[in-house]
């Protein structure tokens, strides 16, 4: 029987979901999030492209009474533009959104607000300023970063956090360009920097930049580094065998079955040794003792 393919099959574990979301931007979104819900910052969550849902999972953990967490994602639906459409068919052609609901599911008891669609639709489903955190990791074409980028501020409360997937992959110049022109014309600033994400806000990032850098230089499985451009402060973190937060198995996974525990070197020796057979115990007992004692020293010899 062929392989099923891993869309296909339940997730027991986050890991198990397909995508790209490394275990020290887990670490990233975890604090991000949780810090705002520390400091009282409530508002709506949003997943502009959720792929197989790796990361909506994640944040969906983090949703408080009240909010609202919102995902946009075409799922198979007609691409806006042909460039559009190339994309999608080389990279997400076995993207649907029955496997994105079968993952989320997996954890959680309920759906997100699933936009099924193009991003540019999101300003209709999401109201401004509502949203405390945004994601974006949909079309890496520079026209479709550059609608996005302006659907998430229009979006974001005014100290929202705003995360941008690619922003420096080879293949995605269309992200690059599109984030660094936000950073140097739109307003947006930088918080962090990953291998893969930029996190920034349209507020002041010192706060998240103090408290981040406090957190991170207490672990000792990341680095980080700062660096200055264009006026910007730019806090560097970069993975060293980081480990991702802890997260809830899904609802499929199974239990393994517990080890026997370890028998005493007496127990293991008995219950190695063979018990004796009917006919060699009615021989020791009619045996004389003095015959008896001199087989079982020639067997102990033996």
């Amino acid at each position: 029987m062929a392989n099923a393919h891993p869309t296909d099959t339940y997730p027991g574990v986050l890991a198990d979901v397909p995508g790209w979301f490394p275990p020290l931007d887990q670490v990233l979104f975890t604090w991000f999030l949780e810090q705002q819900q520390a400091h009282g910052v409530r508002g709506d969550l949003l997943e502009l492209g959720v792929y197989l849902g790796k990361s909506a999972i994640l944040m969906g953990r983090h949703l408080g009474d009240g909010e609202t967490f919102t995902v946009c994602d075409l799922f198979g639906s007609e691409a806006p533009d042909r460039a559009n459409r190339a994309e999608t068919t080389r990279s997400y052609g076995s993207l649907t959104r029955q496997a994105f609901e079968r993952n989320y599911l997996s954890f959680h008891d309920a759906l997100p607000t699933v936009v099924q669609g193009p991003t540019s639709v999101i300003s209709s489903h999401v109201a401004p300023g509502s949203c405390r955190f945004v994601h974006i990791d949909a079309s890496h074409l520079y026209e479709h970063v550059y609608g996005d980028i302006g659907a998430a501020r229009t979006a974001l409360l005014p100290d929202g956090v705003v995360v941008l997937d690619d922003f420096r992959s080879e293949h995605t110049p269309g992200v690059s360009v599109a984030a660094w022109e936000a950073v140097l014309s739109r307003g947006l600033r930088p918080v962090c920097l990953s291998t893969q994400k930029l996190y920034g806000t349209w507020g002041d990032p010192e706060p998240l930049q103090e408290a981040l850098s406090r957190m991170l230089g207490e672990r000792d499985d990341c680095d980080l580094s700062e660096q200055w451009a264009a006026g910007h402060r730019l806090l560097r973190a970069h993975a060293r065998r980081t480990q991702p937060p802890p997260f809830p198995p899904s609802r499929h996974r199974t239990a393994p079955v517990p080890a026997p525990a370890p028998a005493s070197c007496a127990t293991a020796r008995a219950a190695a040794r063979p018990s004796p057979s009917r006919a060699r115990r009615l021989a020791a007992d009619l045996l004389p003792p003095v015959v008896a004692r001199a087989i079982r020293r020639a067997r102990a010899s033996a």
